[in-house]
C-alpha cells in the first residue's frame, strides 16, 4: 500500500485554520537546550542521600497519576494527570490531585517528566502549572498535546518544554532520568529509569509488549534487562490489567478485524468511534479506507486536534486527498465515506452521542450507516455506551461494538516479564484500584520477590529508601481537588452532599415576611417546591406545609423569638417532621425570612 512520505504528511484541513506548515511555523517553539545527553551512558549521582517517593495520585483509583521523587534539595515529578468524576460527584467536570505539598516545596522542583500524552497522565498540568511553574520533559507528541492544553489556559510561552527521545538521559538536580521506549495505545510512550543517590528506580508508565507495533519499534526489553543487571532498587509498575491472564494482543489484531468489517460494510457509510489519542488505530482506519477506496472525515474537537498534531509530527501518514472536511461529506456517495469520530465511551455531547440523538449538524444516521465502536467501555461507562448503541440501532444503523479493540496495558505474563528482567529489590505496584495493586503484588510474589519487599502504599504516604533499606516516614497532604466549570477546589464534600440531597429528595423553599420590631408575621408564608412533588397533584400537602410553617412563625412571634437562626431552625424541624411522615422523603428545606 502506498502512502505519503511520513516527513510531509497531509493534515486534515479545517475551515479557517492555517495549514500544517503554517501552524508549525507559528507554534510556540519547544525548547531543547540539552540539559541531557543523547544515547546511553551511565549517569553519575552523588551517593549517600536517602530517596523519598510519594504518590499524590494514581493509587487505589483509576487516573490522576502523579508521583514525586525527593532527594536532598531536589524533587522530580513523574506525570500529572486527572481523573473523571464518579457518578456521585454531581456537576463536577474533572478531578485533579491535591498538590499542596508541591506548592509548599516549589523552589525544590527540578522538573516534570512525562511518560505519555493520555489525560490521566497530563490532564492536570494546566491547573497545577498555574500554581507551580515547572519545566516539562516529554516526547514530541506528548508535548504537542500539552501545548494545546497550555494554549487553552493562557499559558503559552510561560512554561519551558523540553523534547526528549527514547534513550535520552536528563539530569535534574542530584537525579538523572532515562527515557525508555515502550508500546502503549498512544505513540511517544516511554518508561523511566530514575538514577538517584538512594538507588535506581524504574517506573514503567502505561505499557504493553507489542512485537508488531503500528508505529516505531517494539518495547526496549533489552534495556530493561541491562538495568536489571545494573541493579534496580525499586520497580513501580502499571497495575491496570494485572487481573487479566496471558498477553495483551497486538494493535495489528484490530487491523484484521477492521479489514473484515470494511468488507462487510460494502454499500454503507462507515462511522468508527475510537479514542482520539489512539493514533495507531486512526492510522489503520486511514490505511483500510485507502484500500477500499473510501474518503475519511474526522468529527469531534479532540479527534480533529489530535489527528492534526499527529499528522504534522509524522505519527499519522495520510495520503493526499484522502481526508475531506466534515462539512463536505455530502459531496461524496455514502458508500465511499468513513467518518472517524469521538464518543466511544458514550460521553454526553461527544460527536457520536450527538449523531445517536439526531443532534449532529452534519451527520444524519440512518439504515445506510455501519457503526463500529472500536473501544471497550471504561468501568462505569457501560450504561452510557449501551444507551448510545440503542439509539443508533433505533435509527436503523448496523452497530458493531465488540471485539474491535485491544488494550494498551500489559497483562499478567507481560508484567512478569518486566519484573523478571528488572529483578528489583523492592516492587511497588501503582496505577490501579486496590484490587489491581494486590493482584500485581501476587504476580511479583509468584516470580520470587519476597513478601517483605513488596510495598502496597497509598496516596500521601512517604516511602524512604536509604542504603538498600526501606521504611515509611510519614505523610504529606494528598487527595482530590474538584474542578467545576471555572472553579477549582471550590466544590468540596459539603457542596457534593447538598447536591446529592437535592438530586435525591428535592427542595422546599419557605418565603415569609416578618415585622422587624415585634416579630409578627406580615406576609406569607409561601411554599415553593422544586424536585419534591408535582404541586398541582399535591395541593393538600402544600397547603398543610404552608399552614405548619405559619403556625411555627406565629408561635415564635408570641414567644418573642426574633433571632433569625432560631426561627429558621424551628421551621425546618417542623416541616421535616411533617413531610417525612406524609411522604417518607426528606427534601432540603430552605426558609427565606425577610424583615420589614
Amino acid at each position: 500500500m502506498t502512502t505519503n512520505n511520513p516527513a510531509t504528511p497531509a493534515t486534515p484541513e479545517r475551515p479557517g485554520q492555517p495549514s500544517a506548515a503554517a501552524a508549525k511555523a507559528s507554534a510556540p517553539r519547544r525548547q531543547n537546550p540539552r540539559p541531557y545527553h543523547r544515547g546511553r551512558r551511565k549517569p553519575t549521582v552523588k551517593p549517600g542521600l536517602p530517596l523519598r517517593i510519594v504518590s499524590l495520585g494514581g493509587l487505589n483509583e483509576i487516573g490522576k497519576n502523579i508521583t514525586a521523587y525527593e532527594c536532598g534539595d531536589d524533587i522530580v515529578i513523574v506525570d500529572c494527570g486527572l481523573a473523571f468524576p464518579d457518578s456521585d460527584m454531581l456537576g463536577v467536570d474533572l478531578v485533579i490531585p491535591d498538590v499542596t505539598w508541591l506548592v509548599k516545596n516549589k523552589d525544590r522542583i527540578r522538573g516534570v517528566v512525562l511518560t505519555h500524552g493520555h489525560e490521566d497522565h497530563i490532564g492536570a498540568l494546566p491547573y497545577v502549572l498555574k500554581q507551580v511553574n515547572m519545566p516539562l520533559y516529554g516526547t514530541e507528541l506528548t508535548l504537542a498535546l500539552v501545548e494545546g492544553k497550555l494554549k487553552e489556559h493562557g499559558l503559552t510561552g510561560k512554561v519551558k518544554l523540553h523534547v526528549v527521545k527514547p534513550g535520552d538521559t536528563v539530569k535534574l538536580g542530584c537525579m538523572t532520568v532515562e527515557f525508555i521506549n515502550v508500546n502503549h495505545s498512544i505513540a511517544g510512550s516511554v518508561a523511566l529509569a530514575i538514577n538517584t543517590p538512594g538507588g535506581l528506580f524504574v517506573q514503567t508508565g502505561d505499557f504493553k509488549i507489542d512485537c508488531t507495533p503500528i508505529h516505531g519499534e517494539m518495547i526496549d526489553l533489552a534495556r530493561f534487562g541491562e538495568l536489571g543487571k545494573e541493579g534496580v532498587t525499586g520497580l513501580l509498575m502499571d497495575s491496570t490489567n494485572a487481573e487479566r491472564p496471558g498477553y495483551t494482543l497486538s494493535e495489528r489484531k484490530v487491523g484484521e478485524a477492521l479489514n473484515t468489517l470494511f468488507a462487510k460494510a460494502e454499500g454503507k457509510r462507515l462511522i468508527i468511534a475510537t479514542f482520539a489519542s489512539n493514533v495507531h488505530r486512526v492510522q489503520q482506519i486511514v490505511d483500510y479506507a485507502q484500500k477500499y477506496g473510501r474518503h475519511v472525515a474526522v468529527s469531534g474537537r479532540s479527534m480533529v486536534n489530535v489527528c492534526g498534531i499527529a499528522a504534522e509530527l509524522g505519527y499519522l501518514r495520510v495520503p493526499e486527498g484522502l481526508v475531506v472536511d466534515i462539512d463536505e461529506i455530502d459531496r461524496f456517495p455514502k458508500e465511499k465515506m468513513v467518518i472517524v469520530t469521538t464518543g466511544s465511551q458514550g460521553e454526553a455531547m461527544s460527536a457520536l452521542y450527538r449523531m445517536a440523538y439526531s443532534d449532529h449538524r452534519k451527520v444524519v444516521v440512518g439504515p445506510d450507516d455501519f457503526v463500529i465502536i472500536s473501544a471497550n467501555p471504561i468501568p462505569g461507562n457501560e450504561k452510557t455506551v449501551d444507551r448510545v448503541v440503542n439509539e443508533l440501532m433505533r435509527l436503523g444503523a448496523e452497530v458493531v461494538y465488540e471485539e474491535v479493540h485491544v488494550s494498551g496495558h500489559a497483562r499478567q505474563e507481560e508484567l512478569k516479564i518486566i519484573m523478571s528482567l528488572c529483578k528489583p529489590t523492592y516492587f511497588i505496584p501503582v496505577h490501579g484500584e486496590y484490587k489491581h495493586l494486590m493482584k500485581n503484588a501476587s504476580l511479583a510474589r509468584s516470580i520470587g520477590i519476597p513478601d517483605k519487599n513488596i510495598i502496597i502504599t497509598d496516596i500521601g504516604k512517604v516511602m524512604e529508601f536509604d542504603k538498600g533499606n526501606f521504611k515509611f516516614v510519614g505523610t504529606v497532604p494528598a487527595g482530590r481537588v474538584l474542578v467545576d466549570g471555572t472553579g477549582v477546589g471550590d466544590v468540596g464534600s459539603i457542596v457534593l452532599r447538598d447536591r446529592k440531597h437535592l438530586a435525591q429528595d428535592g427542595l422546599i423553599v419557605v418565603v415569609a415576611t416578618i415585622d422587624g420590631a415585634s416579630g409578627a408575621l406580615v406576609a406569607g408564608p409561601d411554599i415553593v417546591s422544586r424536585g419534591f412533588v408535582y404541586v398541582r397533584e399535591s395541593e393538600s400537602l402544600m397547603e398543610q406545609t404552608r399552614l405548619t410553617a405559619r403556625d411555627v412563625l406565629m408561635d415564635c412571634a408570641d414567644a418573642h423569638v426574633t433571632e433569625w437562626g432560631t426561627i429558621k431552625s424551628r421551621v425546618k424541624d417542623a416541616l421535616s417532621k411533617l413531610l417525612y411522615e406524609r411522604t417518607k422523603r426528606s427534601p432540603m428545606i430552605l426558609p427565606v425570612i425577610m424583615e420589614v
